[in-house]
C-alpha cells in the first residue's frame, strides 16, 4: 500500500503561501504524514503512478486534475474536507460574493471522493446538505501531535519575559482575520485592562482583509507569525478563542493538549466533544464572554479544572488514537 498525500501550492513556488502563515490546514496536512510515518505506509507528497491512494488537502484546480487522472488509473480518492463555503466568509474582502460557486464548487469536488473526511459532525451536516451522500462521509479528528504540543515551563518562561507579560494573560492563536473574532477579543481587552492580551498569527495586508485598528487597547500584543508555537501557547493562562465559524479549530486542540483552560464562541462546530464547564466554557453573547473570562481570571482553580479536562480531551485526539481509524479507513478502501 502507497499513498500520495497532497496539499496543492505546499511545493509551489518553494512553498511560499504557507510559510509564517501556520494554518490548522498546514498542520492537518503534517499530522497526517506523520500518522502514515507511524503506520509505515509509504508515502508520497507529489503525483506518482505508483500509489494506491491519492489523499487531497483542499481540492483546488490542479487537485481535480490529480483525481481525474487517479480515477482513470483506478485509484482510490479521499479528500479532507477542511473547506466549507460557510467558513470562507469573514476571511478575505471578495469572500461574500463568491459564497454561492464556493459551495457550488466544494459539492462537486467533494463529490468526486471515494470518501470525504469531515473534521467534525458539523461538517458533515454542512456537506450533506450540500448534497452529498451520507456514505462518502467520515467523520475524523484533525487530532493533535502531544509529542509536540505540551506543557513546557522553560518555554513559558523564557517568551514571557521577552515580551514581559506577567499575571494571568489571556490569548490566542490564529490568522488574524474578522471570523476568528478580532474585534470581540478586542473589547473583551478593554474591560480587563489590567491583564495581558497576546494574540499570536499572521497579520494580513488590509488589502485582503480588515484591518485591525490604528489605536489598539494598552494591554493587547498582535505578534504576527511566531516561530516558537509552543512558548506562544506556553506563555498563556487562558485561551480565548472567539470564532465565530470553525470545522474543528485545530488550535483548540493543540491549548488542550498544553492544559490551557478554553473559552470559546457557542457554535455548532464544537457540539459533541466541547463540554461547557467541563472542558471547556462557551459563550454564546459579549456579556457572558465577559462573564466567563472575569471568572477564570479571579478563580485559579476553575482554570486547573478545565485545563485537565482539556489535557484529556486532547489525548483522547492524539495521533496514536487516530492511526488506528486511519488505518481502518486504507485497509478497507485497497481491499
Amino acid at each position: 500500500m502507497k499513498v500520495c498525500i497532497y496539499l496543492e501550492f505546499y511545493h509551489f513556488l518553494g512553498g511560499i503561501f504557507f510559510k509564517k502563515i501556520g494554518t490548522g490546514l498546514l498542520s492537518s496536512y503534517k499530522n497526517q504524514k506523520k500518522i502514515l510515518e507511524g503506520l509505515s505506509i509509504p508515502y508520497l507528497e507529489k503525483w506518482d503512478d505508483s500509489c494506491d491512494i491519492l489523499q487531497i488537502n483542499t481540492p483546488w484546480l490542479n487537485s481535480l486534475r490529480l483525481i481525474k487522472k487517479a480515477r482513470r488509473k483506478g485509484k482510490k480518492i479521499v479528500i479532507w474536507s477542511h473547506v466549507t463555503a460557510e467558513d470562507t466568509q469573514q476571511v478575505f474582502r471578495f469572500a461574500p460574493y463568491v459564497f454561492r460557486f464556493t459551495k457550488k464548487y466544494l459539492a462537486y469536488a467533494y463529490g468526486l471522493a471515494d470518501v470525504v473526511l469531515c473534521p467534525s459532525e458539523y461538517t458533515k451536516s454542512l456537506l450533506l446538505a450540500y448534497g452529498l451522500p451520507k456514505e462518502k462521509l467520515m467523520v475524523q479528528s484533525n487530532g493533535v501531535d502531544t509529542k509536540k504540543f505540551y506543557k513546557n515551563e522553560k518555554r513559558r518562561e523564557a517568551l514571557r519575559k521577552k515580551r514581559k507579560l506577567e499575571g494571568v494573560v489571556a490569548g490566542t492563536v490564529g490568522l488574524v482575520i474578522p471570523r476568528k473574532g478580532v474585534n470581540d477579543f478586542l473589547d473583551l481587552a478593554k474591560q480587563f485592562p489590567q491583564n495581558s492580551f497576546v494574540w499570536y498569527g499572521k497579520i494580513y495586508s488590509s488589502l485582503l482583509v480588515k484591518p485591525l485598528p490604528q489605536k489598539l487597547p494598552a494591554n493587547v500584543t498582535f505578534t504576527g507569525f511566531i516561530d516558537d508555537i509552543l512558548a506562544a501557547f506556553n506563555s498563556l493562562d487562558i485561551f480565548v478563542f472567539p470564532s465565530f465559524e470553525e470545522n474543528q479549530g485545530m488550535v483548540l486542540l493543540e491549548a488542550a493538549a498544553v492544559g490551557l483552560p478554553i473559552l470559546v464562541r457557542d457554535i455548532p462546530a464544537y457540539q459533541g466533544w466541547l463540554r461547557h464547564d467541563d472542558n471547556c466554557l462557551k459563550a454564546k453573547t459579549a456579556e457572558e464572554f465577559r462573564a466567563w473570562l472575569g471568572r477564570l481570571v479571579k478563580d485559579g482553580e476553575l482554570r486547573e479544572r478545565l485545563g485537565k479536562s482539556a489535557l484529556r480531551l486532547a489525548q483522547e485526539n492524539n495521533l496514536e488514537v487516530l492511526k488506528r481509524k486511519m488505518l481502518s479507513l486504507y485497509e478497507n478502501l485497497t481491499r
